[in-house]
């Protein structure tokens, strides 16, 4: 088994991916971007470090485009299958088909319910829509489907998490005491948590609290973890025992700032983060701490009153 480091921009800066022995070649685990350097990046180590071995099949743990940006390039450069959960891949393409010159009502809506300014709505709009086309090569037409507990092959088994992404598949092999994480489980940040206008009444947080939960009582302790960023580690439970704790402080201090009175989700973003947040950043502030809202709302402890198409969430 190899570990790969491809680059990334922004804060991030890089992606594990992963690339496995079997019987007819390689099954390369997640793909990176479609960008020149990640692609000589992979023509680099195909032909050197692993040398000029056959790719067997793509596997791919989300939709997310640093995960699957080069799936079909892969795909169609090696003439192999991409393998996904069922809920990653249609939401993948549902995303990439959704390229518009502008973005929708419910966007919008969504965007002046959190409290933004008329001015940032007008800059999101005049950005288009459609970005995550963009963001990936052509993917396959079809692929090959994976479900929870499925038999991967070479000792690995299907182990599913939701909340970061719809259908979230983590590759565990107990034997080896081995588990590739992809965003699921990472060692130093939490996963981005966030409401989508494809489901906006849902409760991501909510199902990421429960896959931590299953994950704990399903899951070795001992297993030494390969995630998408940052390095490997070992000590899971703690991981996930500080992952779900986080969140749940910030429930705490968010419900506590909203017995004080009734907020905007962008009133709240003092609470969520540690850091100012611009422009740049707005779209994924506003959906985590949605996110967060909803959640307290789904536990009956906040409710969301709206007046003139701007959202109030008050304390229960």
């Amino acid at each position: 088994m190899s570990w790969i480091r491809l680059p990334l921009g922004g804060p991030l800066g890089h992606i594990n991916v992963w690339a496995v022995e079997e019987a007819d070649g390689l099954a390369l685990i997640d793909t990176g971007v479609p960008t020149d350097a990640c692609k000589q990046a992979w023509r680099d180590v195909l032909a050197g470090p692993l040398g000029g071995r056959p790719v067997s099949r793509v596997i791919c743990t989300h939709m997310h485009p640093d995960h699957i940006g080069l799936a079909g390039w892969l795909c169609t450069k090696f003439g192999t299958s991409l393998w996904m959960t069922r809920g990653e891949y249609l939401t993948a393409r549902l995303l990439c088909a959704d390229a518009r010159p502008a973005p929708p009502a419910e966007a919008v809506a969504t965007w002046r319910g959190a409290g933004w300014t008329e001015a940032q709505i007008a800059a999101a709009t005049a950005r288009g829509w459609g970005s995550f086309a963009r963001s990936v090569h052509r993917m396959p037409e079809g692929f090959v489907r994976v479900k929870a507990g499925d038999d991967l092959g070479g000792g690995w088994r299907a182990v599913i998490g939701s909340g970061h992404s719809p259908e979230h598949l983590c590759l565990v092999d107990e034997v080896r005491g081995m588990m590739i994480a992809g965003d699921q489980v990472l060692p130093r940040i939490s996963s981005i948590v966030a409401i989508s206008i494809l489901e906006p009444e849902a409760d991501p947080l909510g199902e990421w609290l429960a896959s931590i939960a299953r994950l704990r009582a399903e899951l070795p302790g001992d297993l030494l973890v390969l995630p998408a960023h940052g390095a490997v580690f070992t000590g899971l439970h703690a991981r996930l025992d500080a992952l779900a704790d986080g969140h749940l402080r910030t429930l705490d201090r968010l419900h506590a700032r909203l017995v004080e009175r009734p907020l905007r989700a962008v009133d709240c973003f003092g609470v969520m983060f540690k850091r100012a947040i611009d422009d740049k950043l707005l779209g994924m502030a506003t959906g985590e701490t949605l996110a967060h809202l909803q959640h307290l709302e789904q536990a009956g402890r906040a409710v969301r009153e709206p007046v003139d198409g701007v959202w109030w969430w008050r304390a229960c």
